[in-house]
């Protein structure tokens, strides 16, 4: 793959693993997986098992290809116009004991409930793929590993890959089986 004015890139993420991906702020990574998410312009083969992005329409590959971006984007005031119905998630997963949660004003809630909800609303799709900005920048050291447990019980039980960004080294050691390095436009291969 390739995008931008970057060096080729290729790596291969498996099914139910996380492949770790870290480098210095303003180096790519976000840029990377919004080429991957066919959100940014990109050149080269992008497969799903095997299958190549231009298989798919648009709105097919985004389907399958969940991008969780650093910021989520919210665009109904109540949570739960956001959700197709309360039964598409558990929330109580995601550490939210009280259900009123979802009936809630967007612009009332704190940053890491916002993250937490923007994870339930991806994975309520059932992606193959996931791609993880940051997901658990804004969050206490406890939610923070319930939602590293939560997404590798999701890539084992689903059968889905995921590439987690994080500037949090021991974070990447838990959750990642591979690591690789943003630096001077590659890939660089822990």
């Amino acid at each position: 793959m390739r995008f931008l004015d970057w060096n080729p890139m290729s790596f291969n993420v498996n099914s139910g693993e996380c492949m770790g991906l870290s480098g210095r702020s303003g180096t790519g990574k976000t840029l990377l997986l919004r080429a991957i998410a066919d959100l940014d312009q990109s050149q080269g083969i992008v497969l799903i098992n095997e299958k190549k992005r231009e298989e798919f329409s648009g709105p097919v590959w985004r389907k399958k290809v969940g991008y969780l971006p650093a910021e989520s984007r919210w665009w109904y005031p109540k949570v739960s116009q956001h959700f197709s119905s309360i039964e598409d998630c558990e929330l109580e997963d995601f550490g939210f004991l009280d259900m009123t949660i979802f009936d809630s004003e967007v612009s009332r809630l704190s940053s890491g409930e916002k993250q937490r909800l923007a994870l339930a609303r991806l994975l309520s799709g059932s992606p193959e793929v996931l791609l993880l900005d940051e997901p658990t920048a804004n969050l206490d050291n406890l939610t923070a590993s319930l939602v590293e447990t939560l997404i590798k019980n999701y890539c084992k039980n689903q059968d889905a890959a995921a590439i987690w960004i994080t500037h949090d080294q021991s974070q990447l050691e838990r959750v990642s089986q591979n690591q690789l390095v943003m630096k001077n436009k590659s890939l660089i291969e822990l």
